[in-house]
């Protein structure tokens, strides 16, 4: 979570408007066709942290608060569903502050007398004379103006509590890369954060239903200095480097304290910054932290490679949630440019077809208009958060003299949030500026972005569903610089196609009516024989004297050609497939380490493989037993050259095209 966010107060009316089906001569064109028998986990929703921007703004008054709370979890506003709770650290009594406005989230412990920054060992777990069980009054006024909205929540910390830290302050240790949690207070930590969780859910009414104890700790962001005095003077915000070993012991211990107190929380982690440090992470956990957490949770301040947390997730069997993300999309502050409501609508589209979370949370749709105008966090100003208020309005403010502002962000989320609901669940698309989901067996939404500065015509090709109704249409519903969520007229399907016109630089929520079930005889698992050729080498994955190596393809041979049968479920992205060669009729397996080919015979792991694409018709194969994909050896582009098992890297050498026939 590093710095940021933004902006324009107005829910812009639905209004109708005229889009024509037609095609014209200055339009460019696109077909959008999505593929029912590749359908994500049922989607858990869209969420926001409550953290700094409800530590701001959730003791204004009421008219001001009210207002906020309605633009974010209201159904006019960007109608989330999900929220998470910041669990403060809290620095030392004597420590001035330092932190950016909202960052001081408080923590839940009440200190002695005389307190200073020098005593560590004072806080004994479940001691109640020192906690403070009506701690931040401000992010609990949030908790409960929300509650009633939202389905999912989570608890989460940016750094353990000043006394459990190395450096003894919650905003990072001297060195940005040292560990930070004290190795002694790992228990300590834990039982701080099922405390105030426990806390929480009795006064409030709530239940958690996760709690993670970390944020991007694998990384240099979290360094506190020091100044002439000996007070801090940055960081700015709470954050705590802790590694993968020590999250190897956190996350067990996390998951044992929760148990112990009763909780059904899961543990989520790592929450880390970008999909390669997720990656890292993984890689250095013991096997008693991937036993013992949840669901996995990633951000995407880095974007390359989502692939990898996509298919580390299903090979460890668990949920992924993107837990975090924002942006700015443009070099400063701005409340009408488009270019910031397309940058989130790409992001949106992105992490959700590469990654293939189970749910999409913004950092802070709030952002301090102070600090985002001219001469704050930079010269030109900047345009992170979707919403814009300032971050000091005094207790008599008003919507006049506090002024509530949002941008095209705020605008084009909500042709996601409005239309792909909990439950939904998202199909492959071949179109890579578009989402599809389906609601139980009818295809609901398709929304689709069009940055080009000229309008286009967008075919939906509809032909992968079975059944086509009568009377089938779409609906538009537009945003652009005009205005946002703009109800068109609906367009009737003909011949299982629809093409509507959308204009230059806009997001689209097609909303489709009388479409459902998927047509027989498609996708992979249809029966049919399928060549898989290798993206970097050109070659087809062949058997050969009971093991797998790739060959220069030969559309007559059999060694080449493979059927897939679903093994445990009907059209799902985690489904798990047998994959047999037609030639031997053996099925592709693991043993020792390796690729091989096996009998025919009971289906136990080592002969089941996750399927994973991102719509452009390649996959990769994940093996059920060992979490490990096929990987040409070596990223050889031999002919013969062995095909074995590697760690996910989103490599071309370990992605297939599909071929049937």
């Amino acid at each position: 979570m590093n710095l940021r966010r933004l902006l324009t107060v107005l829910c812009v009316p639905i209004v109708a408007i005229g889009l024509a089906a037609a095609p014209a001569e200055a339009a460019t064109s696109v077909t959008v066709k999505p593929d029912p028998t590749y359908r994500q986990q049922p989607f858990d929703g869209w969420g926001a942290s409550l953290a700094w921007m409800a530590e701001a703004t959730g003791g204004y008054p009421d008219a001001v608060r009210n207002k906020l709370a309605d633009l974010v979890f209201g159904p006019d506003g960007l109608n989330l569903n999900i929220a998470r709770f910041n669990v403060g650290g809290g620095n030392a009594p004597d420590v001035p502050a330092y932190l950016r406005p909202g960052a001081a989230v408080p923590g839940w412990w009440k200190a002695p007398a005389g307190t200073t920054r020098a005593d560590k060992d004072w806080w004994t777990p479940g001691d109640a004379a020192e906690f403070d069980p009506k701690a931040d009054p401000n992010q609990r006024w949030w908790l409960d103006k929300i509650k009633n909205r939202v389905t999912k929540w989570e608890a989460f910390s940016n750094s353990p509590p000043y006394f459990q830290t190395v450096s003894g302050y919650v905003s990072g240790g001297f060195n940005a890369t040292d560990e930070q949690l004290r190795s002694d207070k790992i228990g300590d930590f834990t039982a701080y954060l099922t405390q105030v969780v426990r806390t929480l859910e009795r006064a409030h009414g709530i239940k958690f239903a996760s709690v993670n104890p970390l944020n991007e700790p694998n990384t240099n962001y979290w360094k506190t200095a020091l100044g002439a005095d000996g007070n801090p003077t940055g960081g700015r915000q709470e954050g705590a480097h802790i590694g993968p070993s020590v999250q190897s012991q956190l996350i067990p211990a996390m998951a044992g304290a929760l148990k112990a107190a009763g909780s059904r929380a899961i543990v989520s982690a790592p929450d880390e910054t970008n999909p390669d440090i997720f990656a890292a992470d993984w890689a250095g956990w013991s096997a008693d932290a991937r036993a013992a957490a949840g669901r996995l949770n990633v951000h995407t301040y880095g974007t390359g490679n989502r692939p990898v947390p996509r298919d580390l997730a299903k090979g460890g069997g668990k949920p992924l949630w993107m837990s975090e993300v924002g942006g700015s999309w443009l070099d400063r502050q701005d409340f009408t440019d488009m270019d910031p409501g397309l940058g989130m609508a790409k992001q949106i589209t992105d992490d959700l077809r590469l990654l293939e979370p189970s749910a999409w949370v913004s950092w802070q749709p709030i952002e301090d208009y102070n600090n985002m105008k001219p001469g704050g966090e930079s010269a030109a100003g900047m345009n992170w958060g979707e919403i814009q208020v300032p971050f000091d309005c005094p207790k008599n403010a008003t919507l006049q003299t506090c002024q509530i502002k949002t941008n095209t962000k705020f605008n084009t989320m909500r042709n996601f949030t409005h239309y792909i609901k909990p439950g939904d669940r998202l199909v492959g698309v071949n179109d890579t500026a578009s989402t599809a989901a389906m609601r139980g067996e009818d295809l609901a939404t398709v929304v689709h972005t069009n940055a080009d500065t000229t309008d286009q015509d967008v075919t939906l090709d509809l032909s992968g569903f079975r059944n086509v109704r009568p009377g089938a249409s779409v609906t538009p519903v537009v945003t652009d610089v005009t205005g946002a969520l703009k109800r068109g007229k609906p367009v009737r399907v003909t011949a299982g196609k629809a093409t509507l016109r959308v204009p230059a630089r806009s997001v689209t929520s097609f909303l489709v009516d009388g479409v459902s079930s998927t047509a027989p005889g498609t996708g992979l698992g249809s029966g049919r024989p399928v060549t898989f050729t290798g993206v970097q080498s050109g070659k087809s994955l062949s058997a050969e004297n009971g093991s797998l190596v790739q060959r220069t393809t030969d559309a007559s041979a059999t060694a080449q050609r493979w059927t897939l049968t679903d093994r445990t479920g009907r059209y799902g992205n985690r489904d798990r497939f047998t994959i047999t060669n037609t030639g031997t009729g053996q099925v592709l397996a693991t043993a020792g380490g390796a690729v091989t080919l096996a009998a025919a015979g009971p289906c136990d792991p080592a002969a089941q493989w996750t399927l994973s694409t991102t719509g452009d018709g390649t996959w990769t194969f994940v093996n059920a037993a060992t979490g490990q994909l096929l990987d040409v050896t070596g990223e050889s582009r031999a002919d013969g050259a062995r095909i074995g098992l590697y760690k996910p890297t989103n490599g071309p050498n370990q992605r297939w095209q599909a071929i049937a026939g």
